[in-house]
């Protein structure tokens, strides 16, 4: 029994069969309908060149033509749609010098990394595996098409999918293929940064990230990825920590914590990652929470200044760090009993308070707010700009006379 997304995609293989060539569903889809895992889109093969492709379907996008894929657009669906092909030569690790095209199915698989990704469907359901992948899959085990070592040597990047798999699927990876890995983890050098980030993050959602990290650092792999070369006993630790509960902002601020990385440090590291600017500001910030809850306990002040998600996300790797099992009670509470969650809330603004002390603006303002907002937050003074400007009068005089 096929679930829906290939329930939905039936009539393209159907139009593509009338037509005289051959389709199947193909890779990640299949592997995970074996598995019963939840499944967004397929994927399809066939053996329909991108120009008979474009003759059945009016509606078409170029999104890899040159390898043969194109996007097809079918009463409402899209659908990327690759002509069966073989791969020759791999001068740069990574990409093949040459795509030839082909009709054979099996010649197409034959080129594909893992073996529980080398598994085809049709529209009946009916799978077609002449590489033993579902066996892989029961087995729970990750194994190349064919010989490791040209399959890593054609595409180096193919040693970190392993392992991000192993991390995604709880699989092991088979012995030689395992081998394979560790020998070769040096054609890691030719992978763009951009792309290694990319299979590291997802191997840091994976269920079993922590056993993941761990062969990164044993296999040899930890040396060619960025900012992470000589530091194997550190990542060791940073993975016997990871907790299955960590969302990826958090599991990168474990990460800077245990390489003891500190302010401009943090910043270059995570930049030698490709990361986005707000992703590393979030790093940041999470990071300095956690130097904060390492010496102090949670107050209002803290919990208002680092708001509620970034306050919880330092407490879980707070207590990843002494052992410690997370409770957010705390924390929550501390922002329910907030009369305000953010500065915004403020029933006050800079032109009030430069209104009301006849002042020019300056650095004195700053402070000024600053001060409204913990007395607000304590409960010095309700929210209400007169009751604020009332106090406002009386902190200045006080100030004055000091």
């Amino acid at each position: 029994m096929i679930g829906e997304p290939f329930i939905q995609a039936v009539p393209v293989l159907q139009l593509i069969e009338n037509a005289g060539f051959e389709a199947y569903f193909v890779g990640g889809s299949v592997r995970d309908h074996i598995l019963g895992r939840e499944i967004s889109d397929v994927d399809i093969a066939t053996s329909a060149l991108p120009e008979e492709l474009k003759q059945i379907f009016p509606k078409t996008n170029d999104v890899g033509i040159e390898h043969g894929t194109i996007l097809v657009h079918h009463k409402g669906g899209h659908y990327e749609i690759t002509t069966f092909r073989s791969e020759q030569n791999y001068s740069d690790f990574r990409r093949p010098d040459k795509v030839s095209f082909i009709r054979s199915l099996k010649e197409d698989l034959q080129r594909r990394d893992f073996t529980m990704n080398a598994i085809a469907m049709d529209k009946q359901g009916n799978i077609i595996d002449p590489f033993a992948g579902k066996e892989a899959i029961n087995k729970k085990v990750i194994v190349t098409v064919g010989n490791p070592d040209e399959r890593f040597g054609e595409d180096a990047l193919r040693m970190l999918r392993a392992v991000r798999f192993q991390s995604q699927l709880c699989f092991s990876i088979e012995k030689y293929t395992l081998e394979s890995l560790a020998a070769h983890c040096h054609l890691l050098e030719n992978i763009a940064v951009e792309r290694k980030t990319v299979e590291f993050e997802k191997l840091l959602v994976g269920i079993g990230r922590s056993e993941a990290v761990q062969l990164l650092a044993n296999s040899g792999m930890i040396q060619f990825l960025p900012g992470l070369k000589n530091r194997s006993d550190k990542v060791r630790s940073f993975s016997s920590r990871l907790g299955k509960n960590f969302r990826l902002t958090e599991s990168w601020v474990l990460l800077v914590f245990e390489l003891g990385l500190k302010d401009k440090e943090i910043d270059n590291f995570l930049r030698e990652w490709k990361l986005p600017v707000n992703k590393i500001k979030s790093i940041n910030k999470i990071h300095s929470l956690l130097l904060h809850r390492l010496e102090n306990d949670w107050s209002l002040e803290m919990v208002y200044k680092a708001g509620l998600e970034d306050a919880i996300s330092a407490e879980i790797v707070y207590a990843s760090l002494h052992n410690g099992s997370v409770s957010d009670d705390e924390i929550r509470g501390l922002h329910e009993r907030l009369p305000i969650k953010h500065r915004k809330e403020l029933d006050v603004t800079g032109n009030d308070v430069m209104s009301w002390l006849d002042k020019h603006p300056g650095p004195w303002l700053r402070d000024i707010l600053e001060e409204i907002e913990r007395s607000v937050i304590y409960g010095v003074v309700p929210n209400e700009k007169e009751k604020i400007k009332e106090w406002l009068n009386a902190f200045n005089q006080k100030s004055e006379k000091n």
